[in-house]
């Protein structure tokens, strides 16, 4: 990766929309909205979901949504964040057209290999697509092609699923950023990064799961992420604060790990990070 760690605020669902994200704009680089179900098959699994009580972006118009939801960001004057949105589909097209979307707005646009939810799994989005690295690759090909900016969120400790392996295959297929939920398994964080060492592709790694403060941050940076994502403490300002000012200790080169001579701030258990 080239450039200064950066903080992230990472999508929560049926939550993280423009207000969300201007809320969190003091404190974070990067705001990815969403998640977004595109295509009718996404969609009708996200109706599902919302029928047994979860919380999903339903619009009207999903393109039309990603397009207003992200000019609404890129509208924040006192605290400047970059946009992005994380969609899940079926079906290739829409990842297209939702990264071109993006490539227009200098947009992020993150690919959903995470969520778990059996309903999205069945019509083949979320982690499904850990299993089918082939598909995965193609999806990120598709939404590269455009010239934005794309991440892939994926999640740890799924059985039977070479998870180093799998966001090599990504990085070479043009994804930009990984983006690691580490399912309270730091070690999965390392075992990416040095997988992303050893490919021709040089990728940037987030890393995502309990960050709380400056003791989980120095934790992900030691390692190998090059920069950390939260989901909920997004709702949660002090420990947002806690953790952004960690950030910028870690820009700076003041992190100490967890060998130096510093004291951290003590961090709560973590809760689960997103709503996957």
């Amino acid at each position: 990766m080239t450039g200064d760690p950066f903080l992230v605020a990472a999508s929560l669902s049926g939550a993280a929309d423009a207000e969300w994200a201007r809320r969190a704009a003091g404190y974070v680089d990067v705001a990815l909205l969403g998640g977004v179900a595109l295509d009718p098959a996404s969609r009708a699994a996200a109706r599902d979901l919302v029928a047994r009580g979860r919380e999903e972006f339903l619009p009207t118009d999903p393109l039309g949504f990603v397009a207003d939801q992200l000019d609404a960001v890129a509208d924040i004057d006192d605290s400047p964040v970059r946009p992005g949105i994380n969609v899940r589909s079926a079906t290739l097209g829409p990842v297209r057209e939702a990264a071109e979307i993006c490539a227009d707005r200098d947009a992020v646009c993150e690919i959903n290999a995470h969520c778990r939810q059996p309903e999205l799994r069945a019509v083949g989005c979320g982690e499904s697509l850990l299993r089918d690295p082939d598909r995965l690759s193609r999806y990120v090909a598709a939404a590269a092609e455009t010239g934005a900016t794309t991440s892939v969120k994926v999640r740890a400790g799924l059985p039977g699923v070479d998870l180093a392996a799998t966001a090599t295959v990504a990085a070479e297929a043009g994804a930009d950023w990984l983006h690691v939920d580490a399912m309270d398994s730091e070690a999965a964080v390392g075992a990416v990064a040095s997988a992303l060492d050893d490919a021709p592709a040089d990728a940037t790694l987030i890393a995502n799961n309990g960050v709380r403060g400056r003791e989980t941050v120095a934790e992900y940076a030691a390692r190998g992420a090059d920069a950390v994502s939260v989901g909920r403490p997004t709702e949660d300002p002090p420990v947002l604060a806690r953790v952004a000012d960690a950030v910028a200790d870690w820009r700076a080169g003041a992190l100490c790990d967890r060998s130096g001579d510093g004291e951290y701030e003590p961090e709560q258990d973590p809760e689960p990070e997103a709503r996957p």
